[in-house]
């Protein structure tokens, strides 16, 4: 449980001599809400084996107050350093862009209707001052990315959702990247359909050929890491460019040969012929990735969290997750430790809950020098 548990006994300090609190007649401090929201968001425990563990150590703080401080807190103090990241987010040049569906049970809509987490990243390598954000919504709709992406001029790295084609229509001050993993995914999965006793003749076969040749382009694109953006660029152009052409060329060929009937092959050959201009976005611009693997895995704490707690409860709950994701993942993208700046942040929002000056929470962002050293995780050397 470490931190969890550990810090729950500061509530019993003197609170009449706080000139704050938290949350008004609660014994709720910064460090025992952190400790909760490590616990949830970090640690994937749902709050119903966060109330047993606390139980198992004669305490005793119900489910539903535990899940209303989440909430609390989320709306009343993480929310502003979330509205803060976000305007920080869309003065980036290059984002990307994912999402992934999630049940909530009090949405006023019939059972199992899907809800969606969207997550927007700063570019993978782009800048040292990464920030990830979740945002809960409904449904799927053009609209959401719309209005969350509505003040952002740059470079967009998305999968090939229909969605995004619709924004990419709707918005000329956005460029649409395309993902060559996405690409590449459907070729793999029609090898790995192929029968074992077969295995021996998928060199011979159109999805195999495929991935040797965007192979080849990752493993000269993976070489030019090093090299600044505008160097990358460059190279890119002399090296990398002439095999995306050809692989495009030899795609369009494959396509009007009609050598294939329908599959995953065929689907990868369509994927990359229809998303040509977005896949080739990466070649004038070093900042931009291949693919959007880096939100995906900024998904990843979620989705397998999700797995754990299966729902979530009501709108308020996917909202407060979202924000409380969003500050976690954020941290951790920035080498900090989740417990001690959620502790850091609770305890300046807290101090500052009656500023109408937000100037001051320039301070708070991850990578300000500002940030308590017992928030950085040691790097070894």
């Amino acid at each position: 449980m470490g931190n969890f548990l550990r810090y729950f006994w500061d509530f019993f300090i003197d609170n009449h001599n706080r000139p704050k609190s938290l949350l008004r007649n609660s014994i709720a401090t910064p460090s025992l809400v952190a400790s909760i929201y490590n616990a949830k968001y970090v640690n994937g425990m749902p709050l119903e084996r966060i109330n047993k563990e606390y139980l198992r150590n004669d305490i005793h703080i119900s489910k539903q107050v535990l899940a209303n401080w989440v909430i609390q807190c989320a709306e009343r103090y993480l929310g502003i350093m979330f509205d803060y990241l976000q305007k920080e987010l869309l003065t980036f040049r290059i984002l990307q862009a994912d999402e992934t569906p999630v049940f909530v049970t009090k949405d006023g809509r019939p059972a199992n209707s899907k809800s969606y987490m969207w997550v927007y990243r700063t570019g993978k390598g782009y800048k040292d001052t990464p920030i990830i954000l979740y945002e809960y919504q409904k449904t799927r709709k053009t609209e959401h990315p719309q209005e969350f992406l509505k003040n952002f001029h740059g470079t967009l790295v998305t999968d090939a959702y229909a969605v995004y084609d619709s924004l990419d229509r709707k918005n000329p001050d956005i460029i649409f990247a395309g993902c060559w993993a996405h690409g590449r995914r459907r070729f793999a999965e029609a090898i790995k359909a192929i029968p074992k006793n077969r295995r021996e003749s998928a060199q011979d076969t159109v999805a195999y050929q495929a991935l040797k040749q965007i192979a080849a382009i990752y493993h000269l694109d993976n070489g030019l890491s090093g090299l600044s953006p505008e160097r990358r660029r460059q190279e890119r152009q002399l090296t990398v460019k002439p095999l995306v052409e050809a692989f495009f060329a030899w795609a369009k060929d494959v396509q009007m040969s009609n050598r294939l009937s329908k599959g995953k092959t065929l689907e990868g050959i369509s994927y990359c012929i229809n998303h040509e201009k977005n896949l080739k976005v990466f070649l004038d611009d070093g900042d931009v990735p291949l693919d959007n693997n880096a939100t995906e895995s900024a998904l990843r704490t979620f989705c397998v969290h999700k797995h754990t707690w299966r729902l979530i409860d009501t709108i308020d709950g996917a909202k407060a997750s979202a924000i409380a994701y969003s500050i976690t993942e954020t941290a951790k993208a920035n080498n900090l430790n989740p417990f001690r700046y959620l502790e850091f942040l609770l305890t300046e929002l807290m101090e500052h809950q009656e500023d109408t000056d937000q100037d001051f929470l320039k301070d708070l962002l991850p990578w300000s020098d500002k940030i308590p050293e017992n928030c950085r995780i040691k790097t070894k050397d």
